[in-house]
């Protein structure tokens, strides 16, 4: 945020971490504790505000997110057990070093794949370039639930609170109903993690074992000649600036990689795209310029007025395919629904088998055919 914001506290301390894996005579392939340094010294600085506006924006979103929870729980009928989960008002450099607390979580383990320990060298690498991607994210991401936090902690809201001012300032929205909206989705994600508490290990083990698959991939990639990794990397590239791939290092996937990849992304998108229609249900007697500020809000998605470099860098980060997870999933979303109701549609939360693979998420009659026959 801004110097005058750097000395409010937030909702709680992202702390500095060591790092997670259990198997302790080996070495990670990224510096974890060094990518949080590095993102958080990197992440660019939020809008300035004076000083009691920016404590008001804290305690405004504290309360938008303890106010969607009955909501959440009314317009997506899902009664799942437990508290909501902890939420966490944080600055760019706390989002940051939070996400490399969740990615050393999610790929703890991995080491043992690699056929030779790895160099100091090798780990900074790793190190500083997970820190300037997740610096770079830091700017644009407005919230997120995070059920991978070190330790067997249960999951945390994240809400970034500069991200919110900004966007909030300059789509020109009522900032209430636009903090209640924001909370709405990433609270509907804590929903979905707490209704289906076999989710997180199920998109972590999937995630993990694509990861350990493209380790040994990026092992033989480093041990080709110098004329196959030249190639390797320029396909990717120009896939990615040319909207071949859905991000960089679709260049890199073998086939199965692929349709791995492709299930897990399939997942993401039911995610999203339900987080995305349940904020817009609650409708205009809770959030009254709810239809404005999805107005705005999707020409702000689009990249109205970014720079040409902006959408570049969009590309290359994978945005676009995340800005495709959301509008996938809630087409197909509302199509279940038309189909089978909410209740039907809740149906996906109930085991593993349930949920929708690469092929239903865009063919929800598919989908509906196979688990409710």
């Amino acid at each position: 945020m801004s110097t005058a914001a750097s000395h409010i506290t937030y909702g709680g301390a992202v702390k500095p971490i060591a790092h997670a894996s259990s198997t302790a005579a080996l070495q990670p392939a990224v510096d974890w504790p060094a990518a949080a340094r590095i993102a958080a010294r990197l992440a660019p600085p939020g809008p300035v505000a004076p000083r009691q506006r920016l404590h008001d924006l804290v305690g405004g979103l504290r309360e938008a997110a303890g106010t969607a929870v009955g909501h959440v729980h009314e317009v997506t009928r899902m009664a799942p057990d437990g508290v909501p989960s902890p939420v966490v008002v944080v600055d760019r450099a706390s989002w940051a070093r939070a996400n490399t607390q969740s990615m050393a979580t999610m790929v703890d383990g991995i080491e043992d794949v690699v056929p030779h320990p790895l160099a100091p060298a090798v780990q900074a690498a790793g190190a500083a370039e997970v820190g300037a991607v997740l610096a770079l994210l830091s700017g644009r991401v407005l919230g997120q639930f995070d059920p991978y936090v070190p330790g067997g902690s249960p999951g945390r809201l994240l809400l970034v609170a500069p991200n919110i001012l900004q966007a909030e300032t300059s789509m020109g929205v009522p900032a209430r109903d636009f903090r209640l909206w924001v909370c709405l989705h990433e609270q509907t994600h804590a929903w979905q993690f707490a209704a289906a508490p076999w989710l997180a290990d199920h998109l972590r083990d999937r995630t993990r074992g694509l990861v350990t698959e493209l380790t040994r991939t990026s092992a033989e990639l480093a041990r080709a000649r110098i004329d196959r990794k030249i190639a390797v990397v320029g396909k990717a590239v120009l896939d990615a600036l040319r909207g071949r791939g859905d991000t960089l290092v679709d260049g890199f996937l073998t086939p199965a990689q692929k349709d791995t990849l492709a299930d897990i992304t399939a997942v993401m998108a039911l995610l999203e795209g339900h987080a995305d229609v349940m904020m817009d249900a609650v409708g205009p007697s809770v959030v009254p310029s709810v239809r404005r500020i999805r107005a705005r809000f999707e020409r702000r998605r689009d990249g109205e007025g970014r720079p040409a470099f902006d959408v570049v860098l969009r590309r290359l980060l994978g945005m676009d395919a995340k800005l495709a997870q959301y509008r996938d999933g809630a087409t197909f979303v509302r199509a279940v629904e038309r189909k089978v109701g909410r209740e039907g549609l809740n149906a996906v939360w109930a085991e593993p088998g349930n949920l929708p693979d690469a092929r239903e998420i865009s063919d929800p009659r598919a989908w509906v055919r196979r688990v409710h026959g």
